[in-house]
């Protein structure tokens, strides 16, 4: 395809997510792609330097190409499985020559009383110990699709490692709520807190939406919606009308990001949240950490590490404003949305005082622990508790055990065992 062809039709070409196909002039597909904006995307095919930024495949399937056709989405989220789909349907040279099949990413559903969801290898696939029931792909971008993956489990939380409570409690083990079921992202599966007939409707939604089909799935919301609230279950009406407006309002600004965005750039679209937690042995040995998570995702290339120099050990405030100190003198960081201390009021005020000091506004909010360390309460802001504890009891989590393996290492390079 030449670049006045090319011109001809690119005034068409919408900005928006979206699928693009190049092809043969018997309209076979030559090669399917994917995009956050269909316009930029297909124009850069035809750069100046597109062969020394293409693989010489994909430059030589340009040339042949007689012309492009596109599916325009409602978002890259959707874009990504409409991608998978029609490369298992149309299997374009350009596609699966690019790379070994068995290196793509599957999106997996197995044949079990509590089926698990998992991302497998294509090697993986025929693992005598995995019964399928669902294989969606092949997924060609794998950070892309984790990152898909944590998206669509905001949405609809499901199992991928825990135990089931029933096999649980076969083997005398109490039933109790994993991780990702205490931050809102496995329904308690392990806690017998759902039967199998609500997890399967769970699982249902997922197929349907990795089948491409989410207006199919958003009636089908809407229907137990209506169901629900007749039969006065009005938890369940709230989480399904919840359901249905995210899926009408897909913030997938992380996969946005995978694609354009330099991670160390800051983009006010990000909600990016920073944890901070202390870690000592006995008053010595002092650490601190800062974790980071964006839009729901840790970003661990920007997880950082101190050591303390100044606080004396065991004053996990002086720790903080020490570390919070020489964390904000990194003008070249962008800066959080949300700042999370593992403590309360001490902590809180701390935090808030420096920030203020430098003319920072920026909320600050404490997870207070029991005696087990495990999150009690929250303190700050509520509307934002609300709308981001999710996020900061993941990031609060992150902070407490980067800090942790930190120390130990840190006593193991002193010669503690």
């Amino acid at each position: 395809m030449t670049l006045e062809q090319f011109k001809k039709k690119a005034a068409k070409i919408p900005d928006a997510p979206g699928v693009y196909f190049f092809l043969a002039k018997n309209k076979k597909i030559l090669y399917i792609g994917k995009a956050t904006s269909l316009r930029d995307r297909v124009r850069s095919y035809f750069a100046g330097d597109l062969h020394q930024v293409r693989s010489p495949l994909i430059a030589n399937m340009v040339e042949k190409a007689a012309s492009i056709d596109w599916r325009q989405t409602d978002s890259v989220l959707e874009a990504l499985i409409l991608e998978a789909n029609l490369i298992k349907t149309y299997k374009p040279a350009a596609n699966t020559d690019l790379k070994d099949d068995k290196s793509f990413n599957y999106v997996v559903v197995t044949q079990e009383d509590y089926p698990r969801v998992l991302v497998v290898r294509g090697r993986d696939l025929k693992i005598e110990n995995l019964k399928l029931k669902n294989i969606f792909g092949p997924f060609p971008h794998g950070l892309q699709l984790q990152q898909a993956m944590k998206l669509v489990r905001k949405i609809f939380p499901y199992r991928d490692k825990c135990l089931p409570c029933e096999a649980l409690a076969k083997k005398g083990v109490r039933c109790k709520r994993c991780f990702n079921a205490q931050i809102g992202l496995c329904p308690g599966v392990c806690s017998g807190e759902t039967s199998k007939a609500e997890y399967a409707k769970t699982v249902r939604h997922i197929v349907l939406l990795f089948k491409g089909k989410k207006k199919e799935l958003i009636k089908e919301l809407g229907r137990e919606m209506k169901r629900a609230a007749k039969e006065e279950k009005f938890e369940e009406a709230k989480q399904l009308r919840g359901q249905v407006f995210a899926l009408g309002h897909i913030q997938d600004v992380s996969l946005i990001k995978d694609e354009y965005r330099n991670p160390r750039t800051s983009d006010v679209r990000t909600f990016r949240i920073e944890a901070y937690d202390v870690a000592h042995l006995r008053g010595g040995s002092n650490v601190g950490v800062m974790t980071v998570v964006e839009d729901g995702t840790p970003n661990k290339k920007e997880y950082r590490k101190f050591i303390i120099r100044t606080a004396k050990g065991g004053d996990d405030v002086g720790a903080l404003k020490e570390i919070l100190s020489r964390r904000l003198g990194h003008n070249e960081w962008p800066l959080p949305r949300l700042v999370v201390v593992d403590g309360a009021t001490a902590q809180i005020k701390a935090a808030e005082k420096l920030l203020e000091s430098l003319g920072i506004k920026i909320p600050v909010v404490g997870v207070v622990k029991d005696e087990k360390h495990r999150p009690r309460e929250l303190r700050g802001d509520k509307t934002i508790i609300k709308d981001r504890e999710r996020d900061i009891l993941l990031a609060n989590a992150e902070a407490h055990r980067f800090a942790i393996g930190y120390h130990r290492k840190t006593l193991r390079k002193r010669g503690y065992n």
